[in-house]
């Protein structure tokens, strides 16, 4: 006789359970027993809350690495000069007025992190959170962010975290190609002075900018790039997860990919 559909989700849900506590991934899924409850019927489940990371289970595939396109463009202008460090180029930024997106801002977002991080994570630019605290990442989606980072075993302090633009867009609207070429030689400079042995691009804008494409990043998202000395892989935005969470096995499964390059493993708790 087949079990009852609410039976049979609960029982599915603790098989999952029981698999990442065999795997001592436990940790990571703190918030089961409101997901147990959820499953078990309307009534009894309490308010939803902000989806929290969590990390599905994903096969590791080694993928080609694939080269970034040569050619003439704002990445000329960024190499490394000599004896360049990254208070030398947040100076040089300054109390920017290069492009229209400093007349709504309350805070330059320039970067935070670890200034040798074999790991930087670039996102797309500011939010209200970070244009009034004046860090990149430390809204929603930076708390999601973060609980991936640690999820790899890592820290924040462990990696540098920035953004294209330093400047909050108006309504958080997605920056325009005028702003995104007058900022991104910051970033370029940023990347270059850490030189990481990872980057990866949280979103289509940050992925599009370092990879000169228009291409959408469901093309190449999970693939591996070289990208001045550094490879590059491009993931989905923990903004979109939060609005998807569907996406968060395929985020999972690029983040494995560069665990495996960097020799991480989960942190256990």
């Amino acid at each position: 006789m087949p079990l009852p559909p609410s039976r049979l989700t609960r029982e599915k849900l603790a098989s999952w359970l029981r698999y990442y506590g065999d795997l001592d991934l436990g940790s990571f899924y703190r918030d089961h027993v409101v997901a147990a409850e959820a499953a078990a019927g309307p009534e009894s489940a309490p308010p939803p809350a902000a989806p929290a990371w969590r990390e599905p289970p994903a096969p590791v595939n080694r993928v080609t690495v694939l080269p970034v396109a040569r050619g003439p463009s704002l990445f000329e202008a960024a190499e490394r000069r000599e004896g360049e460090t990254l208070p030398i180029i947040q100076e040089d930024l300054g109390e920017c007025t290069r492009c229209k997106l400093h007349r709504h801002r309350t805070k330059i977002v320039f970067g935070v992190g670890n200034p040798q991080a074999e790991l930087v994570f670039v996102g797309e630019g500011p939010g209200h959170d970070e244009d009034v605290q004046g860090i990149p990442f430390v809204g929603r989606a930076g708390q999601l962010l973060t609980q991936m980072v640690e999820a790899m075993g890592l820290c924040r302090d462990d990696v540098y975290i920035c953004n294209v633009i330093k400047c909050r867009p108006p309504e958080n609207r997605t920056p325009e190609k005028d702003e995104i070429a007058t900022c991104s030689p910051f970033l370029l400079r940023q990347l270059a002075v850490i030189a990481p042995k990872v980057v990866v691009c949280l979103g289509n804008v940050a992925a599009q900018t370092l990879l000169g494409t228009n291409k959408p990043i469901s093309h190449f998202r999970g693939q591996w790039f070289d990208f001045r000395g550094s490879r590059l892989l491009a993931t989905y935005h923990p903004a979109y997860l939060l609005r998807n969470p569907a996406a968060k096995g395929e985020v999972w499964a690029d983040l494995r990919k560069v665990m495996t390059y960097l020799g991480l493993t989960p942190r256990k708790r």
